[in-house]
């Protein structure tokens, strides 16, 4: 039995409710559009691996009236992006040197984030929130998405709107149901994740840190309670990882982050961490007729610089300054969003996710070089002689804090 859901007229069907999929949605009810969010998960209670909100995004949310709240919720002000060698300790990006009445990135748990977005959108009256809404299928109709179906108990529940966006992730249904080919851009590397205690003597000016050894390397990110540590394995390494224990990454830490070793220990086996698969894919073309793919479903994005979440809403800013003005002549003649407007959100974007993903492949063919010889992957004293330069721990940080060639939103769309 298959039940339409009766939204005649719907604009928009977002599939995905993380970062890009929520600032998306959001947008289009500001607009004064009718948008519905489709979450597979019941809730956002969960443990995700991309905390860091930019300046950039910061700067969205205070266009939106939205910072002074958002900023209310417990975060972590990390205003210095560092390396650590065999040569020494490099800043690599100062957020303090970013001319923004945001200068640094805040660390705050993504559930978080996303529950303040969500509450801020169930009040606009154009936006409507579906969980544990798994979509199975798509509608097609003359060759052309049309909408979207999914299982609720016994029942089929089946949605249409003008447009359908998937914003569902590295494992994208949305974009696996479209038959969207994707290429393998060649990620060296996969990331064992896991946590351990922050301690009111830690150092102040340990923020976002890598801290580098022969064949691997840590990735820190300080949170407001805990340290969230990803431990870098050559790419397939988790079955001779897991086979070995712990104890290799306590030994990592002891030896190249040692003011961690009054709680090493707490790391007591595997179950204690989750193995991120790093990936680097892109899709050649972001839309068919009536679908359009942003964030991770159209280009996953390495961890490496916490630059998913950031190209993920960049997407979302560019898919709002073209589909507004694209639906709302859909609502007063005709039914279709052009084919040409979702070819323009791609082209809008296309050459800064290239430029990231093509400094990420650098550095994964430098980390599996690095790893296959036993050196360090980072050469700390050419890096220290770089960072010495003026402007460079600026422009890093800007690089890092906006991106390349961020879009910037037409507020006056907002204006329904």
């Amino acid at each position: 039995m298959s039940e339409n859901d009766g939204a005649a007229g719907l604009d928009c069907v977002v599939v995905g409710g993380g970062p890009g999929g929520m600032v998306l949605a959001h947008l289009l009810a500001r607009a004064g559009l009718r948008v519905t969010l489709l979450e597979g998960h019941r809730d956002f209670d969960r443990d995700f691996r991309g905390d860091s909100l930019h300046p950039y995004t910061l700067e969205l949310m205070d266009t939106l009236g939205l910072a002074d709240g958002l900023l209310a919720l417990p975060h972590f002000k990390a205003t210095r992006f560092r390396a650590h060698t065999m040569a020494g300790s490099i800043v690599l990006a100062d957020y303090e040197r970013v001319r923004s009445p945001y200068p640094y990135v805040a660390i705050m748990p993504q559930v978080r984030f996303l529950d303040f977005l969500a509450e801020r959108s169930a009040a606009l009256p154009g936006f409507t929130l579906i969980t544990g809404a798994r979509v199975r299928e798509l509608v097609i109709e003359d060759g052309r998405v049309v909408g979207v179906r999914w299982r609720e108990g016994q029942q089929t529940r089946e949605l249409r709107a003008r447009v359908v966006v998937g914003c569902d992730g590295r494992f994208s249904k949305l974009r696996a149901l479209a038959e969207v080919p994707v290429t393998d851009l060649g990620a060296a590397s996969d990331l064992l994740w896991f946590r351990l205690p922050r301690e009111p003597g830690d150092p102040p000016e340990a923020d976002i840190d890598l801290y580098f050894g022969p064949r691997n390397y840590v990735g820190m990110l300080g949170g407001i309670s805990d340290w969230q540590i990803g431990y870098t394995l050559p790419k397939g390494g988790f079955p001779a990882a897991r086979e070995a224990g712990v104890e290799p990454i306590r030994e990592f830490l002891r030896s190249y982050v040692g003011w961690l070793e009054d709680r090493i220990e707490l790391l007591a086996g595997f179950d204690q961490t989750t193995l991120l698969s790093v990936e680097l894919k892109r899709v050649e073309r972001w839309w068919r007729p009536g679908l359009l793919l942003i964030g991770d479903a159209a280009h996953v994005i390495s961890p490496v610089g916490g630059n998913g979440i950031l190209m993920a809403i960049q997407d979302a800013v560019a898919a709002t300054n073209r589909l507004v003005p694209a639906l709302r002549s859909a609502r007063t003649g005709a039914t279709d969003v052009p084919d040409g407007v979702l070819a323009a959100v791609q082209a809008d974007r296309e050459p800064a996710v290239r430029e990231v993903q093509a400094d990420q492949v650098s550095v994964e063919r430098r980390a599996k070089r690095a790893r296959e010889a036993g050196r360090e992957l980072i050469p700390g004293r050419l890096l220290k002689v770089v960072t010495a330069l003026p402007g460079v721990k600026a422009r890093g940080a800007r690089s890092n804090s906006y991106g390349p060639n961020p879009p910037r939103l037409d507020t006056d769309l907002l204006t329904a």
